[in-house]
């Protein structure tokens, strides 16, 4: 396959996928909106949503003070911030656009016709009337492309691409998602058991890692069980685990389980199979890196990943992803920025 044609086919998935993720964390922060919280945490949740696709910066820029209506205007319409889902919807049927020929016609189609209504959403106040009902549609879209994509196309390089790029968003994505719930928007803070926040070294932040994952926080049931349902994995807990919902549970769950469809193990378990599809004469490096990343998660356990600190150990994660995604551009791909 032309790395051309693989480069369109890797980011049309991953623009999906994002503009999904971006829908499942906007939703779950309208949700919990609802309940009873103070104006402080109010706040602090929405700045975990920027914290997340590292927007912070950006939305600071354009916006003086921090509002619901704000954050998801710039999440979800803004054409600057090139990770909003009208952005990502736009860049995914622009990819899709330009291998058309990679894609049967079904494919294609949802591409087009996702971009063409969300065009119709934005024109209108549907957004601000029902952004859950939006959301719920985004998601919907995401879902329905891959389903036309393993329903109609053939398990070529093409297909193997669209996976590959498809499950390394995911990995990104989820394990953001939990760094920020355990260890807060702002390095060098951790979040003790009574959810107060304080400067702490390294091993005291590795400390309360391990109290507030070992912890039983009652009081913080719905904002644990938001974070499950943001990953589509609230059912999911509730027949793995039959009990109430720990912090170490919902870790557990979204980095080392490998029947969870978005924990990191997962992700990664679908990114080094889709690699053995598409390798060729100068990717056995990049397959290695990406095995190391897999067994590093296959044989690892959350005792382990407390004491060793589990902001650090996302961080590091997140590096290798990264890197991982470099090696892949510069293995099989056009280089492109992003």
């Amino acid at each position: 396959m032309l790395s051309r044609t693989a480069d369109h086919l890797f980011w049309m998935s991953r623009y999906t996928d994002r503009a999904e993720n971006t829908a499942r964390m906007l939703d779950v922060h309208v949700q919990t909106g609802l309940l009873p919280q103070s104006v402080e945490d109010a706040e602090k949740g929405w700045r975990a949503i920027l914290g997340i696709s590292e927007l912070q910066q950006a939305f600071d820029k354009k916006y003086k003070l921090l509002t619901q209506k704000d954050v998801i205007d710039f999440m979800v319409r803004d054409p600057g911030n090139a990770s909003s889902i009208a952005s990502c919807l736009k860049q995914a049927r622009e990819n899709a656009r330009a291998v058309r020929g990679a894609l049967t016609t079904e494919a294609w189609e949802i591409q087009n016709a996702t971009w063409i209504k969300m065009q119709g959403y934005l024109q209108t106040d549907a957004l601000e009337q029902n952004p859950s009902e939006f959301f719920e549609w985004v998601k919907h879209r995401s879902h329905l492309s891959r389903g036309v994509t393993i329903g109609t196309m053939l398990k070529d390089e093409a297909f193997h691409f669209i996976r590959l790029g498809t499950f390394l968003e995911r990995a990104d994505n989820t394990a953001r998602t939990i760094d920020v719930k355990f260890h807060g928007a702002k390095e060098g803070q951790a979040y003790t058991k009574n959810g107060q926040q304080q400067t702490q070294s390294k091993e005291q932040q590795h400390a309360e890692e391990r109290k507030d994952a070992i912890a039983e926080p009652q009081v913080d049931f719905y904002y644990w069980a938001a974070i499950l349902r943001s990953v589509s994995g609230f059912e999911i807990y509730r027949k793995v685990y039959r009990d109430v919902i720990t912090p170490a549970r919902v870790a557990d769950l979204l980095i080392l389980r490998p029947d969870m469809p978005r924990s990191l193990l997962a992700c990664m378990e679908q990114v080094v199979g889709n690699l053995k599809h598409v390798r060729n004469d100068i990717s056995s490096d990049t397959e290695r890196f990406a095995g190391k990343l897999h067994a590093d998660l296959k044989f690892s356990n959350l005792d382990e990943i407390l004491d060793a600190g589990l902001h650090d150990y996302l961080t590091r994660f997140f590096e290798r992803v990264f890197e991982l995604g470099n090696r892949i551009s510069r293995d099989f791909l056009v280089p492109l920025n992003t």
